[in-house]
């Protein structure tokens, strides 16, 4: 997928539950219950509108963080898990889709015969490494690993060319480094530390249960750490890797053999399938050439201890139950703070999803998506274009010309809603049950990795979807400049069909405006109406828009999160500006719905513009573990939940008024001091 598609948010998870099912528990749109009034509006709105719903959701052992995203996956995977089985149970032909679908998921579920096979499905990708007896068949090795899916050293992916959006080019990305962030790597504070030495643990542990002796366990430990550390020394930190230009590096195949003459491209790029490659974007310049350097410099045994770390390490999750503990106790615990695991069912639903995600969406979306959802929804999103086209009108700040241009971009969004209209084919993909669940996952991502080659040198297609339809979340791709809203997300309490205008509003509406602001936002706004980096503003009004987004910035950057560890203002920037913007533009379009007609009457004591923004803030209710709020922190282009609720409202003037915000309360911001951008 291409590194530059936007997310509603970094969590995506699997639904099938009928609009209607939740009928009489949302008829209202907004649960009283949910709300904790003893709070002062002012003071800790999220407190005020989610309060109820947080101390009614203690986290379980196996969540890092539950939302009410998190409530939808848990509603639904039972959904999700009696499809599956109702379609197992059938007499399906050898295959077909459903045989597919049936035999993955049997296969992940069955615990005796991995915990049986224990380490013998890695053997064959663990013998790829090891008949590697030369670093000039390095290349050779690289290319086999990366086809199935262990990724050493860097990634690459086949996209559009961000200066040329209607072909799609190969684009090589740093990486090969495993800890989640660099920054684990080089910090010295105690929390790194601690990572390091449970990173450390894990890999000594994956190895010992792959069939290397202590002695050797210890060896490769050291190796992967130096190689790893190296290698991260040389990265660019995530807020470095937000800006478009500074990551686009388009150069001829002489350059890349240039900055890294050990790697035998020629018999890589043969090996990966990608055939008459003259010209490539090389994202980040240095890591590439440090990957020379580390195999020219390390011993072949370090190397291929590395390597092995990489299979081993990507392999663990389709083991034995020593293997998934393993992991999970440095992924989900150390880094996560979570107690337990996801029962097997789920982590099998989760599986079948990734592998056969438009197979099962094709599915679900006949038998849980009602047609008027998406005619409600296409009504919604024609109502937010036209809001955010007159907020563009009425800037203050920005020039006629640049205003011209943003219109254009506008009108050209490219909408997707609910499923594509075309359905991808996996008539080519074998799922074997007789074979082992590895295997099976290795074959996969060979079919996934098979596609994305096929579409190198070759036309954008704009009709495919980055999302499966059952999946809750959104995006914007401002290579192909679209908004994409798959059918998972339209349910309450996104988008509840029975919900009064307002609190749908609120809710989906800045979802529809959170999405279309991205377009706008500091990396969107470089890229044109057709998807392409171009700077199309004038030197002015990019001056002034970069004014703005730094007081959104430094707003941020002043919120503790956790102790003295604070938000990362840069980092999140672009999601800060869609929040802002979503707010602004939803705002706008629900108003532009009452011209002409008389005031909606208050609910349950709520008028319309309360109902509007709780209905925002609903969609952010969560429980979280220190933990994982240290991770997202670091790791996350999003601001934790709490923050896109106590952060975003106090730039909204139309919040203060709602709810009678004064200067005296906690969250109140100056006037002049609040952002606007959009």
């Amino acid at each position: 997928m291409k590194q530059s598609i936007i997310y509603l948010t970094a969590i995506s998870t699997m639904i099938a539950v009928s609009c209607s099912e939740n009928k009489k528990e949302t008829a209202k749109g907004i649960d009283i219950k949910n709300l904790d009034t003893t709070v002062v509006a002012g003071n800790d709105f999220y407190r005020y509108a989610d309060g109820g719903w947080i101390d009614s959701h203690v986290l379980k052992p196996e969540d890092a963080r539950f939302g009410t995203f998190d409530e939808l996956d848990e509603k639904s995977q039972e959904q999700v898990k009696n499809l599956i089985i109702e379609i197992s149970q059938k007499t399906n032909a050898q295959g077909s889709v459903a045989q597919k679908i049936g035999d993955l998921y049997a296969l992940a579920m069955d615990n005796d015969r991995l915990n049986t096979e224990k380490a013998t499905p890695l053997t064959p990708y663990l013998e790829q490494v090891n008949a590697l007896t030369n670093k000039a068949n390095l290349a050779e090795t690289l290319g086999l690993l990366n086809r199935n899916g262990a990724m050493p050293f860097f990634s690459y992916y086949v996209a559009a060319d961000d200066m040329n959006s209607s072909l799609n080019i190969l684009h090589i990305f740093q990486g090969g480094f495993r800890m989640g962030d660099r920054d684990y790597y080089l910090l010295d504070d105690e929390h790194s530390q601690t990572l390091r030495a449970k990173y450390v643990e894990l890999i000594e542990k994956l190895f010992t249960l792959s069939g290397y002796s202590p002695d050797e366990a210890k060896s490769a430990s050291d190796a992967v750490m130096k190689i790893e550390t190296q290698l991260a020394k040389v990265a660019l930190s995530r807020v470095q890797l937000r800006d478009p230009v500074a990551n686009y590096h388009k150069i001829p195949l002489s350059e890349l053999v240039q900055r890294s003459p050990e790697i035998n491209w020629e018999v890589f790029f043969n090996t990966v399938g990608i055939k008459g490659l003259t010209e490539l974007d090389l994202g980040q310049l240095e890591p590439i050439a440090e990957v020379s350097k580390i195999i020219k410099e390390y011993p072949l045994q370090d190397i291929k201890y590395y390597l092995s770390w990489n299979v081993i390490r990507s392999a663990s999750s389709f083991l034995s139950d020593e293997f998934s503990d393993a992991g999970f106790e440095f992924y989900g615990k150390a880094l996560s703070g979570k107690e337990q695991q996801e029962e097997r069912w789920k982590r099998a639903v989760n599986m079948v999803n990734s592998s056969l995600g438009e197979a099962v969406g094709q599915i679900y979306v006949e038998k849980y998506f009602p047609p008027v959802a998406k005619e409600k929804m296409l009504v919604l999103v024609k109502n937010l274009q036209t809001a955010l086209g007159e907020r563009i009108d009425n800037l203050q700040w920005m020039g006629s010309d640049t205003k011209a241009k943003a219109r254009e971009k506008l009108a050209n969004f490219h909408v997707k809603i609910g499923y594509p209209d075309k359905w991808r084919d996996y008539s080519s993909l074998q799922i074997d049950k007789n074979e082992s669940y590895l295997a099976n996952a290795v074959r996969s991502n060979n079919f996934d990795y098979d596609y994305m080659i096929s579409q190198f040198n070759k036309p954008v297609d704009k009709d495919e979807w980055g999302m499966n339809p059952q999946t809750v979340n959104a995006y914007y791709n401002p290579s192909t400049n679209e908004i994409c809203f798959p059918a998972g997300i339209l349910q309450p309490p996104f988008f509840n069909v029975d919900a009064d205008d307002a609190v749908n509003y609120g809710a989906i509406g800045v979802v529809i405006g959170h999405e279309m602001t991205h377009g706008f936002d500091d990396q969107g706004r470089q890229f044109d109406k057709d998807g392409n980096l171009t700077d199309w503003w004038t030197a002015d009004d990019a001056a002034k828009f970069n004014e703005r987004t730094k007081v959104l910035v430094d707003f941020f950057d002043n919120i503790i999160v956790k102790d003295t560890i604070h938000a990362n203002g840069k980092l999140t920037l672009g999601e800060n500006i869609a929040d802002q913007g979503g707010l602004q533009v939803s705002w706008q379009a629900y108003q532009n719905t009452l011209k002409g007609k008389e005031a909606p009457q208050p609910i349950d004591g709520f008028t319309d513009a309360q109902r509007f923004f709780l209905g925002y803030a609903t969609v952010w209710a969560a429980n979280i573990r220190d933990a994982e709020i240290l991770r997202r922190t670091k790791m996350d282009v999003h601001s934790l939940g709490k923050w896109r609720v106590n952060g975003a409202l106090p730039q909204i003037d139309a919040w203060y008024d709602a709810f009678n915000v004064r200067p005296e309360n906690t969250m109140y911001v100056p006037k002049e001091k609040r952002v606007a951008i959009w």
